[in-house]
């Protein structure tokens, strides 16, 4: 990692933003490099990955991993693969789950730390946060109909359900994504890692 990228990482790890609103406090959790080929872009941190600061360490990382065809070992390799959630640091808990990222981070952060790892070939937007973010006006009026359209965002980005457990049911009332879209992402991350 060069001197900008590691510069501006360790600036990120030291943020205190939204500190007055995060109530385990600020601990940004993100993996960036600059020859990194995919981005993981997420929601933000729950708390496991809070306490162990390891990105996507727990049950939603398991089930993604296995979307993305690729092994733990592979998934840390920064030099492979980018994480880049919406919000950093964990945002606490609502009624119906946790809250939604952060919007200070986003703002902050993202087009700093992504205009530093230009070799980034495929974006994979989880959930309603990240695919709003990275699609903007071109995405559906729902999650479901922007997964479902997937092939329309051309080869570069693909949209998909956050792979928390809380979307089983999304899952199960969807079957067309495992059978259909997971095999076609899991070969445009084998293609992009590979290099051709």
């Amino acid at each position: 990692m060069n001197f900008e990228s590691l510069a501006l990482s360790n600036a990120v790890r030291a943020c205190t933003l939204c500190a007055a609103h995060l109530p385990l406090g600020p601990r940004p959790v993100f993996q960036v490099h600059p020859g990194a080929r995919v981005l993981i872009a997420g929601q933000a941190p729950g708390t496991r990955v809070h306490d162990t600061g390891i990105p996507f360490n727990d049950p939603s990382g398991e089930r993604l991993r296995w979307w993305l065809g690729i092994t733990r070992g592979e998934f840390y390799d920064a030099t492979k693969l980018a994480m880049l959630p919406m919000g950093f640091c964990y945002p606490g808990r609502g009624s119906s789950g946790d809250l939604p990222p952060r919007p200070e981070c986003a703002a902050a952060w993202r087009k700093p730390l992504l205009a530093t790892m230009p070799e980034i070939a495929l974006t994979v937007a989880i959930g309603q946060y990240a695919i709003d973010w990275h699609l903007g006006n071109a995405k559906k009026s729902t999650l479901t109909q922007t997964v479902l359209n997937w092939k329309s965002y051309g080869p570069s980005i693909v949209p998909i359900p956050h792979p928390s457990p809380r979307n089983n049911i999304w899952l199960k009332k969807n079957p067309w994504f495992e059978a259909e879209v997971v095999p076609e992402l899991q070969k445009r991350v084998r293609v992009v890692l590979s290099g051709s």
